[in-house]
């Protein structure tokens, strides 16, 4: 026999009230913006990886007009190391879009906060639930995993229909009251106990009519992605260093990966080194050394790159003409948003002291 709506929200609210978590730092003084900020930060990223971030970013940007007025540049600064950078980006363009078309308030409906960009159903739903204790469901990672378990729905949760089987049940079981704690209830069950490796299965709320557990083998859902061959890029880092001591990085366009931020200008080939610095600064190098290549992944393709250190000789002061180059002091950095292998690079140089130790 099906469980009811009632009882299913009841088991995980009770679940809540003893084991849940409620010190979190986005679940104190909980607003539209600081759930807003957290739910963006917590896609793709670990809750102990993000409460820092969280902690520093509410301290830099405590309300959506002070991260409306902010330049992008101290946004991407903040968000550096915590990768997918287009969510910064997005967080900045709907701070400004709150500001100027809602007066710096947050829309009170799901359809209107979609409307946002980089706002989805699920973040919507969790900031209409949790900030405004409206009846909205939600869908993320972990309320996927065990809803799929609960239901025993087959299939990858990336598929529309499996998605929609999914999406049917999260608004089947999110109960009018309380929206906010089942909400928090449902994503902390996902977190703590219904996880991808060694579920907690005895201790679960949900067990005793759990389709998957009954069917042995919970680990079976959800569906995992289809496999495909991850391409490989190439490309070589030109880590140019002026007398004294200080990296050339430069700002990448808004779009494509690391849009906005500030990285080591790219090459194809190691051989193209000298007549860039030719070309762009107008001196040839001092020196160069290849540095030991690694490899970069992102979620949808591999890049290994090559850092090559180059010593330059004095430069005229007229050469840094663009407001998209900038010598960078790893004494003094400038408050930038670099890219997660520049932050990488310029960390264990400044460390070591010594480029041919690198990685």
């Amino acid at each position: 026999m099906p469980v009811s709506a009632p009882d299913f929200s009841t088991r995980v609210l009770d679940w809540f009230d003893q084991h849940g978590r409620k010190d979190l730092p986005w679940q104190q003084d909980i607003s539209p913006y600081r759930v807003w900020v957290s739910e963006i930060m917590l896609q793709q990223t670990q809750v102990q990886t993000v409460i820092g971030y969280f902690d520093q970013f509410m301290a830099s940007f405590p309300t959506v007009h002070a991260l409306a007025e902010a330049p992008q540049d101290e946004v991407l600064h903040l968000w550096t190391g915590l990768g997918y950078y287009a969510r910064a980006r997005n967080l900045h363009s709907a701070a400004r879009t709150v500001c100027e078309r809602h007066a710096g308030v947050f829309p009170t409906n799901v359809d209107a906060l979609m409307a946002l960009p980089g706002i989805g159903r699920s973040t919507a739903g969790a900031i209409a639930s949790i900030a405004m204790e409206l009846r909205a469901p939600i869908l993320d990672g972990n309320v996927k995993r065990v809803l799929a378990r609960h239901g025993a729905v087959k299939g990858w949760p990336g598929k529309t229909a499996v998605a929609n089987k999914l999406w049917s049940a999260a608004e089947r079981y999110t109960p009018s009251t309380r929206v906010a704690d089942y909400t928090q209830a449902m994503m902390d069950l996902g977190a703590t106990l219904c996880t991808r490796s060694k579920p907690g299965c005895p201790q679960c709320p949900l067990a005793r009519d759990c389709a998957g557990l009954a069917n042995g083998d919970p680990l079976a859902y959800p569906g995992k992605k289809p496999k495909k061959t991850t391409p490989v890029r190439q490309t070589v880092f030109l880590m140019l260093q002026n007398p004294a001591g200080e990296w050339l990085l430069e700002q990448r366009p808004a779009q494509g990966i690391w849009g906005g931020l500030w990285c080591f200008p790219e090459l194809a080939s190691e051989q193209d080194a000298e007549l860039w610095c030719l070309d762009e600064l107008g001196v040839a190098p001092a020196s160069s050394l290849a540095l030991p290549p690694f490899r970069h992944t992102f979620s949808h393709y591999h890049l290994d790159i090559s850092p090559l250190h180059v010593q330059l000789p004095a430069l005229d002061s007229r050469v840094m003409t663009s407001d998209r180059r900038l010598w960078y002091n790893t004494g003094a950095p400038a408050a930038v948003g670099l890219a997660a292998p520049i932050k990488k690079l310029l960390a264990t140089l400044n460390n070591d002291h010594a480029p041919g130790s690198l990685l």
